[in-house]
């Protein structure tokens, strides 16, 4: 029972440190496993694991076969949950350097790293490529947190992050299908035997993983299920899909499950987010388990294995000449910079999906006295924490040596999609800013895409916003919602993430009321609100530029603007090199304009003669 709560304890311990410091989760998840594991055996007074995980004597959590059963179960969920995540219409909306990461790159790496494993070790064509296979997986668990605070361009971290969201689920299927191809054979390599029964696991994977698919979705479009049990039962059927499965064909229950994800994440489903957030809830509990287990689960022995020169070869091809030869192929005429293509070949951190089936791969398959599947699990642990920790500790300096580190964020995030936000959008676009729209309003969303802007579906109450890595070169952030309250939630919760130059907000009602306090974060004027902007925005649809002399010149048409007409709102002063400053509502900070300026507002268009 200690032992149990202990790993509870632990795990979701491991997963606040890794919160805390902005690393990936698995790090801190195999250290803690090893310590209470094989490297425990050195201190403890009789020489055994703080966490024996197999039934030893008198000391164990799992007897006999248990093992095998729980982890087998818990990857079901983590790859059903993976294949839900693989959507078509994003595969297809991904840029073409992306679309070849998960398929050229993908196979440079399954036939380099399988060769170099073959070569260096002697192992067999079939745990080569068992290996090579498990190593094809990056992961948006391991990714998001190395990158969140390096300030990159939008392109660079786009493609590590689809990368890493599409290719999770695709290395997934191609493990399951390796390692039951070698199942199949029970070791031999091409023999009709294995080709017969493989094909029977594929044939049975993929029926049961779509039939059951469908059923399921049939079930939720029809309201058979119940909202309240619409979770556990869709947990129930997975499990009940994974061992059905594997009774018909044996070892086909991984494959029907990565299936059935696929399928449901592709069918117009109602209540699928709330089946994802679900099911990554109980990944994170699982994962917080299973890899402290596994980890524990390693012997000295196994370890000994891999502290030789031909594990640190084998590493050094892996990271540094079959990834860089991945991404280099991946991107011919892609528009990538060299330094930007060398900066995507150097992030490349293996996760939990690989970490995950290689453990329970490596130990189906060496109980079952396949030769060299006692290399599984600690290589594939090799590439996992070693590339976690090169890729946590070097990323941010190696984005500065090869430049790609952006010295100052210039991105512009706007907190609400309405009518004036798509307009400033839009202006500022025109003048080559990076601008991202942010709603919770899927009709606002709709429209600001149809402008061609950058738009995000997010609650800001919500984490998901937070996570965005595609967010990281942007510096300042303007919140332009009808709701003072949001406005202000927003400056308090993201102005250290995305307002490192400036976080900026309407004024409320009361604040247009005081005009010797306007917040210094006010935004654009002391006498006009959102619902000033959206009025001018409905009468004049349009930013509007007029050319300033010197700040003199701008001062004069202010006060005469000021004196003689409402129908004008100053949003930002853009000088002769199409620099951007926004006005702030105390009009501070406006002391040194360049000549040849222009002020940008929106209202009734401004007679310059008027005004001189």
């Amino acid at each position: 029972m200690v032992e149990l709560a202990g790993i509870i304890i632990l795990g979701i311990l491991a997963q606040w440190v890794a919160w805390k410091f902005k690393i990936p989760a698995i790090l801190p998840l195999i250290l803690i496993g090893l310590l209470v594991g094989p490297f425990a055996t050195f201190f403890t007074s009789d020489g055994t694991k703080l966490i024996q995980p197999i039934w030893n004597g008198e000391k164990g959590l799992f007897p006999g076969e248990s093992l095998f059963y729980f982890v087998s179960l818990a990857i079901s969920i983590i790859l059903f949950e993976g294949g839900l995540t693989l959507r078509r219409s994003e595969i297809l909306n991904v840029g073409p350097v992306i679309l070849k990461l998960i398929t050229i790159a993908v196979i440079i790496t399954f036939f380099g790293a399988g060769l170099a494993a073959h070569f260096i070790f002697g192992l067999s064509w079939s745990i080569s490529f068992l290996f090579s296979s498990l190593i094809i997986v990056t992961g948006p668990t391991v990714i998001t947190p190395i990158l969140r605070n390096i300030p990159l361009k939008k392109d660079i971290s786009a493609v590590l992050k689809w990368e890493g969201i599409l290719i999770d689920p695709i290395g997934a299927l191609v493990a399951v299908l390796v390692f039951e191809f070698i199942r199949a054979g029970g070791g031999e390599e091409f023999t009709s035997t294995a080709l017969i029964e493989f094909a029977k696991i594929v044939i049975v994977g993929f029926t049961f993983g779509f039939t059951f698919a469908h059923a399921l979705a049939f079930s939720l479009k029809n309201k058979i299920i119940p909202h309240y049990l619409l979770n556990v039962v869709t947990l129930a059927t997975v499990l009940g899909v994974f061992v059905i499965s594997d009774i018909f064909a044996h070892e086909s229950g991984l494959l029907s499950v990565v299936i059935m994800g696929m399928v449901l994440g592709n069918i117009n489903l109602p209540y699928i987010d709330e089946i994802l957030y679900f099911k990554e809830s109980l990944s994170v509990l699982l994962i917080s388990i299973l890899f402290i287990l596994l980890s524990a689960n390693i012997n000295i022995e196994d370890l000994q294995l891999i502290y030789n020169w031909q594990a640190a070869l084998l590493f050094i091809i892996v990271v540094f000449v079959v990834r860089p030869l991945g991404v280099f192929l991946s991107s011919i005429n892609s528009g990538l910079k060299i330094n930007e293509k060398l900066f995507i070949s150097w992030v490349g951190p293996r996760g939990i999906v690989a970490a995950g089936i290689a453990s329970l791969f490596g130990l189906k398959l060496y109980k079952e006295g396949i030769p060299g599947a006692e290399y599984i699990t600690p290589l594939v642990f090799m590439i996992v924490l070693g590339t976690v920790l090169l890729n946590a500790t070097t990323a941010r300096i190696f984005a500065k040596v090869v430049g790609v580190f952006l010295k100052k964020s210039e991105g512009i995030l706007i907190i609400g999609a309405s009518k004036i936000s798509r307009l400033i959008g839009v202006y500022l676009k025109k003048n080559n800013r990076h601008v991202v729209l942010v709603d919770s309003n899927k009709n606002n969303v709709n429209k600001a895409k149809e402008l061609g802007l950058e738009a995000i579906e997010s609650n800001i109450y919500g984490n998901k916003l937070g996570d965005n890595i595609e967010l990281n070169n942007v510096g300042y952030l303007m919140a332009l919602t009808a709701n003072s309250d949001i406005n202000k939630y927003a400056i308090d919760k993201f102005k250290k993430q995305f307002g490192e130059f400036g976080s900026f907000r309407l004024i409320t009602s009361e604040e247009m009321k005081d005009h010797n306090n306007s917040p210094e974060e006010g935004l654009f004027s002391q006498t006009d609100d959102y619902y000033k902007l959206i009025d001018l925005a409905e009468r004049y649809p349009g930013i509007q530029e007029i050319l300033i002399q010197d700040k003199n010149h701008y001062k004069t048409i202010m006060d005469h603007l000021n004196k003689t007409d409402k129908d004008f709102i100053p949003l930002f002063i853009k000088d002769a090199d199409k620099n951007i400053r926004i006005i702030l509502s105390n009009n501070k900070e406006m002391e040194d304009i360049e000549e040849s300026s222009f002020l940008a507002y929106i209202g009734k268009p401004i007679d310059i003669e008027e005004v001189k």
